[in-house]
């Protein structure tokens, strides 16, 4: 590690541990300076890291925290598209020490309903070899982080901790997360190999072709694809139909033998730190994202 990374790594964990002190704005000029070492513009936003840190502060619409929330999503979701859209609830509880794994299938999933990525995340695909003391201490950890003091990401705020059991989709899925501006679903990024522990990510365009648009995607040899999934279509109607209203909206689907269950709205990727994606790539996402949709 290079002198000068390890001296940002040091003040990112330095002000991370003082963070309460800052209002948003100076935080956020802080945290992407250490983070992406470079100044960020907030009053002039131009790419999508920049926009996506803007809308942290500005964009307040209290629905957010509702669809933040991977519980109360659900509801939202079942009763605005459909209940077939949902993976359907197994159990909710406020603490890790309430739940209770005797009343769980054979397979389940895990998870907190306020945490990012797979931090949260606990899969069981057979209880006589599920270590449930394991699987605490990871819950556990997740319900003692907050997303709102580290990344000021708004809706988070108030959302009410709790862990809740799924039904489990199967093996080796692949994530479909679909890039949406304004009821726009752009193109789609991919991630295949997650389970084994080495994902990967290709975006694609609604005619299935390859754009190199993040730094591993553009590794990708001349002439590289993936199957195209024969409802991928279908996908790209309803992110959009979902997406409507938003500036920009990532909206995360599984697709299981054909069926579609909806995954999560992401309104921050990386918490706008997202340093995989190409800069070109990023410059033309902000130019897709129009701040003037958000009432102040």
């Amino acid at each position: 590690m290079e002198m000068k990374e390890k001296v940002l790594n040091a003040m990112m964990r330095a002000l991370e541990r003082v963070n309460p002190l800052f209002p948003d704005d100076l935080y956020l000029r802080l945290h992407y300076y250490f983070a992406m070492g470079k100044r960020l513009h907030l009053n002039a936003p131009r790419t999508m890291n920049e926009k996506l840190q803007w809308l942290k502060i500005h964009q307040k619409d209290p629905l957010l925290t509702k669809l933040v929330d991977k519980v109360t999503v659900k509801e939202y979701v079942a009763e605005k598209y459909g209940e077939d859209l949902v993976c359907p609830l197994l159990g909710v509880w406020d603490s890790v020490e309430e739940i209770d794994f005797d009343s769980l299938p054979d397979q389940f999933v895990l998870k907190t309903n306020h945490s990012g990525g797979s931090n949260g995340v606990v899969i069981c695909s057979d209880k006589s070899l599920f270590d449930i003391d394991q699987a605490k201490r990871k819950l556990s950890l997740s319900m003692n982080h907050d997303l709102f003091p580290r990344f000021r990401e708004w809706p988070y705020k108030n959302v009410k901790k709790r862990v809740f059991a799924e039904k489990f989709l199967g093996k080796d899925l692949v994530d479909y997360k679909f890039y949406c501006f304004n009821g726009l679903a752009d193109c789609v990024l991919l991630c295949v190999d997650r389970q084994i522990g080495s994902p990967k990510f290709y975006f694609f365009d609604r005619d299935w072709n390859l754009l190199r648009y993040n730094k591993r995607g553009k590794a990708a040899p001349e002439g590289f694809t993936l199957p195209k999934p024969e409802n991928i279509d279908t996908l790209f109607e309803l992110a959009a139909r979902m997406s409507e209203g938003f500036p920009y909206v990532r909206m995360d689907y599984f697709d299981v033998d054909g069926h579609c269950y909806f995954g999560e709205y992401t309104f921050y990727p990386a918490s706008g730190f997202d340093s995989n994606r190409l800069p070109e790539t990023d410059r033309l996402f902000g130019d897709k994202i129009d701040l003037s949709l958000v009432k102040k």
